[in-house]
């Protein structure tokens, strides 16, 4: 089923975003947005993000075949208790949100028999926020998760991850659980660290700061209240992988013995590798041939 109507609730970069691919790429589908800024919903529909701007939530999910939330998490219960008593049956929510497991309890719980979740979470974006930094091609390549569990209907799981590599995304299947745990290590405690980094700074130190140090801790420029919410929605996997973090900076201390100096090295040299296959699986995805 190619959408007909698609509703996004939140229009900042990742909400932008999927109305400017949706636009450019599912012809004849229209856009309605909602959000709390007035300015913003009017910058979208300036830019061709969204066709029309609904007054309230319960107007903006009206026919629509497809609703996209893309609010920060922590705002994900109040949306949900505001739309779902006008949520058709039939209608087919799924999300942009960075944990899983929450949004798919809350959805469980709140929305109406007939209405279909599916939870998803491109992996795109960037430290910069807001509607002005919204791009057609922000999802071309890049890879998105989709976090079925027991109750998922397989037509709506099928639906949404058809959406999204018509956007032109890679997609793979994880569960909530599997998708928190692995995400804690792989972005969240990355940006929490970034901004450790950045606070452990002197304002000498910070005078110094190149290019290395800027490249190192580029994430730290995130929005901090959306940054809030996916730590402290994720904060048992968050604690975990901070625990694995000690026991490898502790490694590393021990290191630290100049009669260990080859130890070091090798230690540098198979994080380095590691990173360079990274970097290759990753070059290979986006240019397979």
């Amino acid at each position: 089923m190619t959408p007909q109507r698609i509703c996004i609730i939140g229009v900042g970069l990742l909400g932008g975003s999927v109305g400017l691919a949706a636009k450019s790429r599912l012809a004849g589908c229209e856009v309605v947005g909602w959000g709390h800024r007035r300015s913003t919903l009017v910058r979208a529909r300036a830019i061709g993000a969204i066709d029309r701007i609904a007054p309230a939530p319960q107007q903006a999910v009206a026919g629509a075949s497809l609703v996209v939330l893309c609010t920060p998490v922590g705002v994900f219960e109040t949306v949900l208790r505001e739309m779902s008593p006008h949520l058709a049956p039939g209608t087919i929510v799924t999300d942009v949100g960075s944990t899983k497991r929450s949004v798919v309890e809350l959805a469980g719980r709140l929305l109406p028999a007939g209405v279909h979740f599916v939870g998803s979470h491109p992996v795109a974006g960037s430290e910069k926020r807001g509607i002005d930094f919204a791009r057609t091609d922000l999802f071309e390549n890049a890879l998105c998760i989709t976090t079925p569990d027991g109750r998922t209907d397989a037509r709506a799981l099928r639906t949404v991850e058809r959406f999204w590599r018509t956007l032109g995304m890679r997609v793979c299947r994880l569960s909530p659980v599997e998708h928190d745990m692995l995400l804690a290590d792989i972005s969240h405690l990355p940006h929490a660290v970034a901004a450790a980094l950045v606070a452990m700074q002197s304002e000498e130190g910070m005078k110094l700061a190149g290019k290395g140090f800027l490249d190192a801790t580029r994430i730290a420029g995130g929005d901090g209240r959306l940054w809030r919410d996916i730590l402290l929605d994720n904060r048992d996997n968050v604690l975990a992988a901070i625990g694995r973090l000690k026991a490898s900076l502790a490694e590393l201390e021990q290191l630290l013995d100049p009669a260990r100096g080859d130890e070091l090295a090798a230690w540098l040299d198979r994080a380095a590798q590691r990173r360079a296959q990274a970097l290759r699986r990753k070059l290979r995805e986006v240019s397979p041939d």
